[in-house]
């Protein structure tokens, strides 16, 4: 019966979103998983840990050529793209081999706050690859998550990752009273799995969230709950419109002369996110709807939510919470 289940494939499947995507996969039993992983990650310990949780490995690349991407394809059913930020125009060839090899539908890169075009340079290039899977005439699923509870509440002060790290936790955006979607990063391919079984979602944009709350909630439950109280408060540092505006902009002016340059690209497109979160309130459920996303919680009310206040008590019982900030650059 196993060879009866729905093959998916993931792109990306050794980074924090594709991991995730991976166990959920995986921890719902309705699918043979595999993942793609390109020639010099094929004896990396992430990769050795898939392949002893039943993941097949498929060895290639997003630049290989059309030929082998289709090799890649062959067998399977749903494409659920979950890669680096960097290789999100790469997707297009990759699609377009999946249209020819049968692939049922394809779930691009999105993972992240829902927006409008003009906004973030990284949306736009999601925006762009919508376009292009739907042009394709290939079925597709849509899916963002928010904004990770990870990356939402202040490290405490025994953190030991890097010093600009815990400063930009205990960043607050202007009043702090927007709200914002959140979803545990860990719970995403849970959501994952109800969604890309789903008839209703084909064709449609879906919206994963666990909690809806404000930057200063997170704040006060982070003082609270790690025991810090008013020590970590008083390392609060407020950031206005205008501060974020201004880094938006030497950002992008740093980022045009030297595209790798990781912090111009950190303070430019992580200024764009942190303008349409918390002062153009794009990542919000009423946003969300008005853009057209189904809600998550509305299709799988049996799906448990997590609230922020749960996974707080989680976090802040972790060794080093600030693990989930030390991305692989």
């Amino acid at each position: 019966m196993a060879t009866n289940k729905p093959l998916v494939l993931v792109p990306g499947g050794t980074g924090y979103t594709g991991r995730s995507i991976v166990n959920g996969l995986l921890k719902a039993g309705n699918f043979r998983v595999a993942v793609l992983v390109r020639p010099t990650s094929v004896t990396k310990p992430a990769t050795e840990e898939l392949k002893a949780s039943g993941v097949e490995i498929r060895v290639g690349s997003l630049t290989d050529d059309y030929e082998k991407l289709k090799q890649v394809l062959k067998g399977v059913d749903i494409l659920v793209s979950a890669v680096d930020f960097r290789v999100l125009g790469e997707q297009r060839e990759l699609f377009r081999a999946a249209k020819e090899v049968g692939v049922q539908r394809v779930v691009p890169c999105d993972w992240a706050t829902p927006g409008a075009r003009g906004v973030r340079v990284l949306t736009d290039k999601k925006l762009e690859i919508h376009d292009y899977v739907k042009e394709l005439g290939i079925g597709y699923t849509i899916i963002d998550v928010g904004w990770w509870m990870q990356l939402y509440l202040p490290l405490p002060l025994r953190s030991k990752v890097a010093q600009t790290l815990k400063e930009m936790s205990w960043s607050l955006y202007g009043s702090g009273e927007t709200k914002n979607l959140l979803t545990n990063l860990h719970h995403i391919g849970t959501w994952v799995a109800k969604i890309i079984a789903d008839p209703r979602t084909l064709n449609k944009y879906v919206i994963v969230w666990e909690d809806e709350a404000t930057q200063k909630y997170a704040h006060e439950l982070g003082e609270r709950i790690s025991g810090d109280g008013d020590a970590l408060k008083a390392k609060r540092i407020l950031v206005s419109e205008e501060q974020v505006k201004k880094d938006i902009s030497e950002g992008g002016a740093a980022f045009a002369k030297d595209p790798n340059n990781i912090l111009a690209a950190s303070k430019y497109m992580g200024g764009q996110y942190m303008n349409s979160m918390h002062f153009l309130q794009e990542n919000t459920l009423e946003n969300a709807k008005r853009l057209g996303y189904l809600d998550a919680r509305e299709l799988y009310p049996d799906v448990p939510a997590q609230s922020l206040e749960e996974f707080a008590k989680e976090f802040y019982s972790l060794p080093e919470p600030g693990e989930s900030r030390l991305r692989d650059w």
